[in-house]
């Protein structure tokens, strides 16, 4: 069975495409389940990145609507990916939307968007072992929450290529430990291959820690376009 979870539309203002065009693309691939999982909005800021409040009721519309059309040759499901930041950790309004799933991320660190081109400067002001520290104990924070049922991209921190002198292993044994206890799963996102790191989400390293801990996986290609 093929399967994808995590995968976005023109509504997120930075990806191409209709929610129909994806799932015609993942018909020619043989893909079983498919999943939308669009940028929530933040309510507070990065609102070029992800689609408006008022959006959201027709978003899980048309995508329930298309799961019906489909449901003969693929299953489709409808969720979000929700960026989880300090203030998130209080109330989110996403986490109360009747949805199948929804995939945590941490893109943000405070203020500060790691993983955007637009803000690669920063690295070179920042102790990249702190960086690392800090994003994985959010990452940690966000599991704790109970909020999610699928980590994205575990070590997104790694995208530009700045690796730590630190093991990162030791780093995410915490989250892959609570990730165990609570049943959350962690995607194999294939998004990385298109990133300057060249290699997928978790890393090789982080899956054979996940395979001893028995922690459970998902699938998804993070596209931005069919």
């Amino acid at each position: 069975m093929l399967v994808d979870l995590h995968n976005h539309t023109s509504r997120c203002k930075h990806a191409v495409g209709t929610p129909r065009e994806y799932l015609d693309r993942a018909l020619l691939l043989g893909i079983d389940v498919y999943g939308f999982a669009d940028h929530a909005p933040l309510w507070y800021f990065d609102e070029e990145y992800r689609m408006g409040r008022e959006e959201l009721e027709e978003y899980e519309r048309e995508i329930r609507q298309l799961a019906f059309e489909y449901r003969h040759r693929i299953e489709v499901l409808v969720g979000y990916e929700v960026d989880f930041t300090p203030r998130s950790k209080f109330f989110n309004p996403i986490l109360e939307r009747p949805v199948d799933y929804l995939i945590g991320s941490v893109h943000f660190l405070d203020r500060w968007g790691f993983d955007n081109p637009k803000f690669i400067h920063l690295w070179r002001e920042r102790d990249v072992n702190e960086v690392y520290r800090e994003y994985f104990e959010m990452v940690l924070e966000m599991v704790k929450s109970g909020h999610f049922q699928i980590i994205g991209h575990i070590d997104l921190v790694k995208v530009f290529g700045y690796r730590p002198s630190i093991k990162c292993e030791e780093l995410v044994a915490p989250v892959l430990e609570e990730a165990k206890r609570r049943g959350v799963a962690v995607e194999l996102n294939s998004a990385g291959w298109r990133k300057p790191v060249r290699e997928q989400y978790p890393s090789e390293k982080i899956l054979g820690v996940m395979k001893e801990m028995g922690v459970d996986i998902t699938f998804g290609s993070d596209a931005h376009s069919p």
